[in-house]
């Protein structure tokens, strides 16, 4: 049996755009700083409870993180987390018009 022709497909650098996700960009910024509470987690060697003990933020809340589960996080409020873990944040904003023709294909017009 010959296998089938694959169709590759150039994602657009966000993965929450390319499923059309409403707010991607929101949730791409979500995920990048949760990643970078997660590694400063494991850099420190912390668990979920000493993270809790080091920031008074509930353990939990570093549970929920390390699962992906950010639908109750803000992004000041992992901004924050990030804060109290000893790190800052810094962001470079890059605003660019999106042509009608790529709304168009997102499903977005």
């Amino acid at each position: 049996m010959k296998p089938e022709r694959q169709e590759v497909v150039r994602g657009s650098g966000n993965v929450f755009r390319d499923l059309g996700h409403e707010n991607a960009d929101v949730e791409q910024f979500k995920a990048i700083l949760a990643a970078e509470i997660i590694k400063a987690l494991d850099r420190e060697g912390l668990s979920v409870r000493g993270a809790q003990g080091l920031t008074g933020i509930a353990a939990a809340d570093f549970s929920r993180i390390r699962n992906a589960n950010l639908d109750r996080f803000t992004v000041d409020r992992l901004m924050s987390i990030i804060n109290r873990l000893g790190s800052r944040v810094e962001v470079k904003v890059k605003v660019r018009r999106v042509q009608p023709v790529e709304l168009a294909a997102a499903g977005q017009l």
